[in-house]
Protein backbone atom coordinates (compact mmCIF):
# COMPACT_ATOMS: atom_id res chain seq x y z
CA UNK A 1 0.00 0.00 0.00
CA UNK A 2 1.34 3.55 -1.07
CA UNK A 3 0.13 6.47 0.42
CA UNK A 4 0.56 9.92 -2.16
CA UNK A 5 1.36 13.38 -1.11
CA UNK A 6 -1.76 15.27 -1.68
CA UNK A 7 -2.31 17.64 -4.58
CA UNK A 8 -2.38 21.15 -4.23
CA UNK A 9 -5.47 22.11 -1.38
CA UNK A 10 -7.74 24.76 -1.71
CA UNK A 11 -8.88 26.80 1.45
CA UNK A 12 -12.36 25.05 3.16
CA UNK A 13 -14.45 28.17 2.35
CA UNK A 14 -16.61 28.90 -0.59
CA UNK A 15 -14.48 30.05 -3.24
CA UNK A 16 -14.84 34.23 -4.11
CA UNK A 17 -15.29 32.67 -7.96
CA UNK A 18 -17.70 30.61 -9.00
CA UNK A 19 -16.78 27.29 -10.87
CA UNK A 20 -17.84 26.69 -14.33
CA UNK A 21 -17.09 23.20 -13.50
CA UNK A 22 -20.55 21.47 -13.27
CA UNK A 23 -22.70 23.69 -14.99
CA UNK A 24 -24.96 22.30 -17.85
CA UNK A 25 -24.26 23.48 -21.55
CA UNK A 26 -27.62 25.75 -21.49
CA UNK A 27 -25.64 26.97 -17.81
CA UNK A 28 -22.91 27.84 -19.41
CA UNK A 29 -23.99 29.47 -22.43
CA UNK A 30 -26.31 31.75 -19.72
CA UNK A 31 -23.80 32.48 -17.65
CA UNK A 32 -21.58 33.43 -20.74
CA UNK A 33 -24.31 35.98 -22.08
CA UNK A 34 -24.31 37.74 -18.65
CA UNK A 35 -20.66 37.74 -18.75
CA UNK A 36 -19.90 41.25 -20.87
CA UNK A 37 -16.75 40.56 -22.26
CA UNK A 38 -18.48 37.25 -24.00
CA UNK A 39 -22.01 38.53 -24.54
CA UNK A 40 -22.10 39.06 -28.19
CA UNK A 41 -21.36 35.47 -28.85
CA UNK A 42 -22.06 33.16 -25.82
CA UNK A 43 -23.07 29.91 -27.49
CA UNK A 44 -19.88 30.15 -28.87
CA UNK A 45 -17.69 30.75 -25.83
CA UNK A 46 -19.95 28.27 -23.98
CA UNK A 47 -18.56 25.84 -26.52
CA UNK A 48 -14.95 26.38 -26.38
CA UNK A 49 -15.03 26.36 -22.40
CA UNK A 50 -17.08 23.39 -22.67
CA UNK A 51 -14.00 21.68 -24.72
CA UNK A 52 -11.24 23.11 -22.63
CA UNK A 53 -12.76 21.74 -19.31
CA UNK A 54 -14.08 18.20 -19.98
CA UNK A 55 -12.23 17.07 -23.01
CA UNK A 56 -8.64 18.91 -22.21
CA UNK A 57 -9.51 19.27 -18.44
CA UNK A 58 -7.69 22.62 -18.26
CA UNK A 59 -7.50 24.00 -14.30
CA UNK A 60 -6.20 27.14 -15.76
CA UNK A 61 -7.96 29.78 -18.48
CA UNK A 62 -4.10 30.82 -19.45
CA UNK A 63 -4.30 27.22 -21.24
CA UNK A 64 -7.05 28.05 -23.20
CA UNK A 65 -5.54 28.87 -26.11
CA UNK A 66 -8.42 29.22 -28.28
CA UNK A 67 -9.48 32.43 -26.78
CA UNK A 68 -7.95 35.59 -26.50
CA UNK A 69 -5.73 36.78 -24.05
CA UNK A 70 -8.03 39.67 -22.54
CA UNK A 71 -10.43 36.67 -22.56
CA UNK A 72 -8.39 34.36 -20.93
CA UNK A 73 -7.50 37.16 -17.73
CA UNK A 74 -10.60 38.44 -17.66
CA UNK A 75 -12.79 35.06 -16.97
CA UNK A 76 -10.03 34.11 -14.71
CA UNK A 77 -10.64 37.01 -12.96
CA UNK A 78 -14.29 36.51 -12.50
CA UNK A 79 -14.27 32.26 -12.15
CA UNK A 80 -12.66 28.98 -10.88
CA UNK A 81 -11.67 25.99 -12.31
CA UNK A 82 -10.32 24.82 -8.92
CA UNK A 83 -10.57 20.80 -7.90
CA UNK A 84 -11.70 19.86 -4.04
CA UNK A 85 -8.65 19.34 -2.21
CA UNK A 86 -7.37 15.72 -2.35
CA UNK A 87 -6.67 15.22 1.19
CA UNK A 88 -5.36 11.75 0.59
CA UNK A 89 -4.64 9.23 -1.84
CA UNK A 90 -3.60 5.75 -1.46
CA UNK A 91 -2.99 2.97 -3.83
CA UNK A 92 -3.36 -0.65 -3.11
CA UNK A 93 -1.34 -3.60 -3.78
CA UNK A 94 -3.17 -4.64 -6.66
CA UNK A 95 -3.30 -0.72 -8.01
CA UNK A 96 -7.12 -0.09 -7.12
CA UNK A 97 -6.75 4.13 -5.76
CA UNK A 98 -8.44 5.72 -3.76
CA UNK A 99 -9.11 9.70 -3.17
CA UNK A 100 -10.47 11.33 -0.17
CA UNK A 101 -11.65 14.33 -1.45
CA UNK A 102 -12.08 17.67 0.76
CA UNK A 103 -14.57 19.87 -0.03
CA UNK A 104 -14.84 23.42 0.26
CA UNK A 105 -17.28 22.78 3.46
CA UNK A 106 -14.75 20.65 4.76
CA UNK A 107 -16.71 17.55 4.27
CA UNK A 108 -15.02 14.84 2.64
CA UNK A 109 -16.08 11.79 0.49
CA UNK A 110 -14.27 9.15 -1.32
CA UNK A 111 -13.82 7.59 -5.09
CA UNK A 112 -12.29 4.93 -6.00
CA UNK A 113 -10.39 3.55 -9.33
CA UNK A 114 -10.54 -0.52 -10.24
CA UNK A 115 -8.17 -1.16 -12.97
CA UNK A 116 -7.94 -4.17 -15.51
CA UNK A 117 -5.50 -4.54 -18.17
CA UNK A 118 -6.56 -1.75 -20.74
CA UNK A 119 -9.74 -0.14 -18.72
CA UNK A 120 -11.40 0.59 -15.54
CA UNK A 121 -14.20 1.80 -13.50
CA UNK A 122 -14.12 4.71 -11.16
CA UNK A 123 -16.75 4.44 -7.95
CA UNK A 124 -17.95 7.96 -7.57
CA UNK A 125 -20.01 8.81 -4.39
CA UNK A 126 -22.80 10.68 -4.90
CA UNK A 127 -23.61 11.59 -0.48
CA UNK A 128 -21.29 12.39 2.46
CA UNK A 129 -21.97 9.59 4.79
CA UNK A 130 -25.39 7.63 3.40
CA UNK A 131 -28.76 8.13 4.11
CA UNK A 132 -29.22 4.36 4.58
CA UNK A 133 -28.01 2.13 7.30
CA UNK A 134 -27.24 -1.33 5.56
CA UNK A 135 -25.53 -3.70 8.45
CA UNK A 136 -22.95 -5.41 6.07
CA UNK A 137 -21.50 -1.73 4.85
CA UNK A 138 -19.12 0.74 6.50
CA UNK A 139 -20.50 3.58 4.84
CA UNK A 140 -23.68 3.30 6.69
CA UNK A 141 -22.47 2.99 9.96
CA UNK A 142 -21.25 7.07 9.10
CA UNK A 143 -24.78 9.32 9.80
CA UNK A 144 -25.46 11.19 6.60
CA UNK A 145 -24.49 14.42 6.44
CA UNK A 146 -25.39 16.35 3.01
CA UNK A 147 -26.15 15.17 -0.70
CA UNK A 148 -22.92 16.21 -2.98
CA UNK A 149 -23.44 18.21 -5.29
CA UNK A 150 -22.81 18.21 -8.85
CA UNK A 151 -19.52 19.95 -9.70
CA UNK A 152 -18.01 17.62 -6.49
CA UNK A 153 -19.32 14.72 -8.53
CA UNK A 154 -18.22 15.70 -11.93
CA UNK A 155 -14.74 16.58 -10.13
CA UNK A 156 -14.52 13.00 -8.58
CA UNK A 157 -13.94 11.73 -12.15
CA UNK A 158 -11.74 14.36 -12.99
CA UNK A 159 -9.37 14.32 -10.79
CA UNK A 160 -9.68 10.24 -11.13
CA UNK A 161 -8.42 11.71 -14.78
CA UNK A 162 -5.89 13.90 -13.31
CA UNK A 163 -4.14 11.28 -11.58
CA UNK A 164 -4.56 8.98 -14.65
CA UNK A 165 -2.92 10.93 -17.18
CA UNK A 166 -6.10 10.95 -19.50
CA UNK A 167 -6.03 14.22 -20.86
CA UNK A 168 -7.03 15.11 -22.90
CA UNK A 169 -10.35 12.53 -23.20
CA UNK A 170 -8.45 9.47 -25.09
CA UNK A 171 -10.48 8.07 -27.92
CA UNK A 172 -9.44 4.84 -27.62
CA UNK A 173 -7.95 3.05 -24.57
CA UNK A 174 -8.80 4.54 -20.94
CA UNK A 175 -7.61 3.66 -17.98
CA UNK A 176 -11.39 5.19 -16.83
CA UNK A 177 -13.69 3.88 -19.26
CA UNK A 178 -16.49 3.00 -17.40
CA UNK A 179 -18.04 4.47 -14.18
CA UNK A 180 -20.03 3.48 -11.38
CA UNK A 181 -22.59 5.20 -8.98
CA UNK A 182 -21.60 2.85 -6.16
CA UNK A 183 -19.87 4.97 -3.84
CA UNK A 184 -21.03 6.58 -0.58
CA UNK A 185 -24.76 7.21 -0.18
CA UNK A 186 -27.57 6.41 -2.15
CA UNK A 187 -27.64 7.59 -5.55
CA UNK A 188 -31.29 8.22 -5.91
CA UNK A 189 -31.87 10.21 -3.05
CA UNK A 190 -30.02 12.88 -4.77
CA UNK A 191 -31.46 11.93 -8.38
CA UNK A 192 -31.44 15.59 -9.58
CA UNK A 193 -27.53 16.20 -8.95
CA UNK A 194 -26.65 12.76 -10.21
CA UNK A 195 -28.36 13.06 -13.29
CA UNK A 196 -27.27 16.43 -14.40
CA UNK A 197 -23.22 14.95 -13.48
CA UNK A 198 -23.99 11.80 -15.68
CA UNK A 199 -25.40 13.99 -18.57
CA UNK A 200 -22.42 15.88 -18.19
CA UNK A 201 -20.26 12.42 -18.17
CA UNK A 202 -21.86 10.88 -21.22
CA UNK A 203 -21.70 14.02 -23.18
CA UNK A 204 -19.63 13.02 -26.91
CA UNK A 205 -18.03 16.36 -26.83
CA UNK A 206 -17.11 16.58 -22.83
CA UNK A 207 -15.97 13.38 -20.62
CA UNK A 208 -17.41 11.39 -23.25
CA UNK A 209 -18.55 7.93 -21.46
CA UNK A 210 -21.18 6.04 -23.38
CA UNK A 211 -24.07 5.44 -20.68
CA UNK A 212 -23.51 1.96 -21.70
CA UNK A 213 -20.67 2.08 -19.79
CA UNK A 214 -22.69 3.72 -16.53
CA UNK A 215 -24.13 1.84 -13.80
CA UNK A 216 -26.13 3.45 -11.30
CA UNK A 217 -27.18 1.04 -8.33
CA UNK A 218 -29.63 2.04 -5.49
CA UNK A 219 -30.66 -0.19 -2.88
CA UNK A 220 -34.25 0.11 -4.13
CA UNK A 221 -35.69 3.62 -4.31
CA UNK A 222 -38.47 2.39 -6.03
CA UNK A 223 -40.15 5.36 -7.35
CA UNK A 224 -37.14 6.76 -8.70
CA UNK A 225 -36.00 3.48 -10.53
CA UNK A 226 -38.52 4.15 -13.70
CA UNK A 227 -36.79 7.94 -13.74
CA UNK A 228 -33.38 6.51 -14.18
CA UNK A 229 -34.55 4.39 -17.17
CA UNK A 230 -36.55 7.12 -18.97
CA UNK A 231 -34.13 10.43 -18.45
CA UNK A 232 -30.71 8.70 -18.31
CA UNK A 233 -30.88 5.27 -20.03
CA UNK A 234 -27.61 3.69 -18.06
CA UNK A 235 -27.21 0.22 -16.71
CA UNK A 236 -28.88 -0.39 -13.01
CA UNK A 237 -28.10 -2.29 -10.47
CA UNK A 238 -29.96 -3.56 -7.71
CA UNK A 239 -28.18 -3.85 -3.83
CA UNK A 240 -30.38 -6.87 -3.30
CA UNK A 241 -28.72 -9.26 -0.45
CA UNK A 242 -31.65 -10.92 0.53
CA UNK A 243 -34.12 -12.77 -0.79
CA UNK A 244 -37.06 -12.48 2.17
CA UNK A 245 -38.32 -9.30 3.74
CA UNK A 246 -37.79 -10.86 6.65
CA UNK A 247 -34.27 -11.01 5.95
CA UNK A 248 -33.80 -7.38 4.08
CA UNK A 249 -35.88 -5.75 6.41
CA UNK A 250 -32.75 -6.47 9.11
CA UNK A 251 -29.80 -6.21 6.78
CA UNK A 252 -31.01 -3.54 4.33
CA UNK A 253 -33.59 -1.59 6.14
CA UNK A 254 -35.02 0.45 3.07
CA UNK A 255 -36.70 -2.62 2.47
CA UNK A 256 -39.19 -2.21 5.07
CA UNK A 257 -40.35 1.10 2.70
CA UNK A 258 -40.20 -0.85 -0.74
CA UNK A 259 -40.51 -4.92 0.04
CA UNK A 260 -39.20 -6.82 -2.30
CA UNK A 261 -42.39 -7.82 -4.33
CA UNK A 262 -42.44 -4.09 -4.98
CA UNK A 263 -38.51 -3.73 -5.80
CA UNK A 264 -39.00 -7.32 -8.44
CA UNK A 265 -42.11 -5.08 -9.98
CA UNK A 266 -40.28 -2.04 -10.66
CA UNK A 267 -36.98 -4.37 -12.67
CA UNK A 268 -39.32 -6.04 -14.28
CA UNK A 269 -40.71 -2.73 -15.80
CA UNK A 270 -37.41 -0.74 -16.21
CA UNK A 271 -37.61 1.25 -19.36
CA UNK A 272 -35.33 -0.36 -22.05
CA UNK A 273 -34.64 -3.70 -20.25
CA UNK A 274 -33.63 -6.33 -22.33
CA UNK A 275 -30.97 -9.55 -22.96
CA UNK A 276 -28.61 -6.71 -24.07
CA UNK A 277 -29.13 -4.07 -20.86
CA UNK A 278 -29.88 -6.66 -18.21
CA UNK A 279 -30.03 -5.54 -14.42
CA UNK A 280 -27.26 -6.63 -12.19
CA UNK A 281 -28.17 -7.64 -8.85
CA UNK A 282 -25.38 -6.89 -6.18
CA UNK A 283 -25.35 -10.10 -3.60
CA UNK A 284 -23.17 -9.62 -0.54
CA UNK A 285 -21.76 -13.30 0.58
CA UNK A 286 -22.82 -13.18 4.73
CA UNK A 287 -21.23 -16.42 6.18
CA UNK A 288 -24.68 -17.87 7.77
CA UNK A 289 -26.92 -15.43 6.83
CA UNK A 290 -27.74 -14.97 3.15
CA UNK A 291 -25.18 -18.13 1.72
CA UNK A 292 -27.72 -21.11 2.11
CA UNK A 293 -28.52 -23.10 -0.96
CA UNK A 294 -32.08 -22.16 0.10
CA UNK A 295 -31.20 -18.95 -0.47
CA UNK A 296 -29.77 -19.69 -3.79
CA UNK A 297 -32.87 -21.57 -5.14
CA UNK A 298 -35.29 -18.43 -4.25
CA UNK A 299 -32.96 -16.54 -5.71
CA UNK A 300 -33.20 -17.77 -8.76
CA UNK A 301 -36.90 -17.92 -8.18
CA UNK A 302 -36.93 -14.63 -7.58
CA UNK A 303 -35.42 -13.22 -10.89
CA UNK A 304 -37.37 -15.37 -13.38
CA UNK A 305 -38.43 -13.41 -16.29
CA UNK A 306 -35.83 -10.37 -15.59
CA UNK A 307 -32.58 -10.54 -17.80
CA UNK A 308 -30.25 -10.37 -14.77
CA UNK A 309 -27.25 -10.92 -13.71
CA UNK A 310 -25.61 -11.63 -10.20
CA UNK A 311 -22.65 -10.13 -9.08
CA UNK A 312 -21.85 -12.55 -5.46
CA UNK A 313 -19.60 -10.14 -3.64
CA UNK A 314 -17.48 -11.96 -1.12
CA UNK A 315 -17.71 -9.70 2.26
CA UNK A 316 -14.92 -7.06 2.43
CA UNK A 317 -15.11 -6.74 6.70
CA UNK A 318 -14.07 -3.41 8.29
CA UNK A 319 -13.24 -2.58 12.04
CA UNK A 320 -16.27 -3.87 14.25
CA UNK A 321 -18.18 -5.28 10.95
CA UNK A 322 -21.02 -7.68 12.60
CA UNK A 323 -20.58 -10.33 9.77
CA UNK A 324 -17.90 -12.96 8.52
CA UNK A 325 -17.17 -13.64 4.66
CA UNK A 326 -18.92 -16.70 3.35
CA UNK A 327 -16.23 -19.50 2.79
CA UNK A 328 -14.87 -19.91 -0.48
CA UNK A 329 -16.56 -23.58 -1.11
CA UNK A 330 -19.69 -22.07 -0.41
CA UNK A 331 -19.48 -19.59 -2.42
CA UNK A 332 -18.47 -21.84 -5.51
CA UNK A 333 -21.41 -23.92 -4.31
CA UNK A 334 -23.99 -20.73 -4.54
CA UNK A 335 -22.98 -19.54 -7.64
CA UNK A 336 -22.49 -22.72 -9.14
CA UNK A 337 -26.35 -23.22 -8.42
CA UNK A 338 -27.25 -20.16 -10.66
CA UNK A 339 -25.29 -20.97 -13.50
CA UNK A 340 -27.35 -24.22 -13.66
CA UNK A 341 -30.32 -22.20 -13.65
CA UNK A 342 -29.17 -20.15 -16.65
CA UNK A 343 -28.18 -16.91 -14.52
CA UNK A 344 -24.57 -15.32 -14.96
CA UNK A 345 -23.16 -15.54 -11.40
CA UNK A 346 -19.40 -14.37 -11.34
CA UNK A 347 -17.78 -14.06 -8.42
CA UNK A 348 -16.16 -10.22 -7.78
CA UNK A 349 -12.58 -10.98 -7.18
CA UNK A 350 -11.78 -8.38 -3.87
CA UNK A 351 -9.86 -5.42 -4.75
CA UNK A 352 -8.51 -2.51 -2.76
CA UNK A 353 -9.11 -4.36 0.52
CA UNK A 354 -5.28 -3.11 2.27
CA UNK A 355 -6.57 0.11 1.77
CA UNK A 356 -10.66 -0.23 2.64
CA UNK A 357 -11.19 0.72 -0.68
CA UNK A 358 -13.35 -2.30 -1.40
CA UNK A 359 -17.00 -2.82 -2.21
CA UNK A 360 -18.92 -1.87 1.34
CA UNK A 361 -15.50 -0.25 2.89
CA UNK A 362 -16.03 3.14 2.34
CA UNK A 363 -15.84 6.01 4.76
CA UNK A 364 -14.85 9.75 5.57
CA UNK A 365 -14.50 11.23 9.12
CA UNK A 366 -17.14 13.89 8.08
CA UNK A 367 -19.35 12.91 10.83
CA UNK A 368 -17.01 14.77 13.04
CA UNK A 369 -17.83 18.41 10.82
CA UNK A 370 -21.36 17.81 11.36
CA UNK A 371 -20.71 17.12 15.04
CA UNK A 372 -18.86 19.91 15.75
CA UNK A 373 -20.93 22.10 13.48
CA UNK A 374 -24.02 21.23 15.01
CA UNK A 375 -22.10 21.26 18.64
CA UNK A 376 -22.47 17.92 19.80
Amino acid sequence: MATLPSTEPIALTEPARPSLIGLSRDELVAEMAAFAPAADRPKLRARQLWHWIYAQGATDFSAMTTLSRTLREALAQAYDLARPEVARHQVSTDGTQKWLLRFADGNEAESVHIPESDRGALCVSSQVGCTLTCRFCHTGTQRWVRNLTTPEMVAQVMIARDSLGEWPTPADRRLLSNIVMMGMGEPLYNFDNVAKALHIAMDKEGLGLSKRRITLSTAGVVPMIPRVGRELGVRLAISLHAVTDELRDRIVPLNRKYPIAELMQACRDYPGLSNAKRITFEYVMLKGVNDRLTDAKALVGLLAGIPAKVNLIPFNPWPGAPFECSSAAVITAFADHLSAANLSAPVRTPRGRDILAACGQLRSMSERVRKAASGG
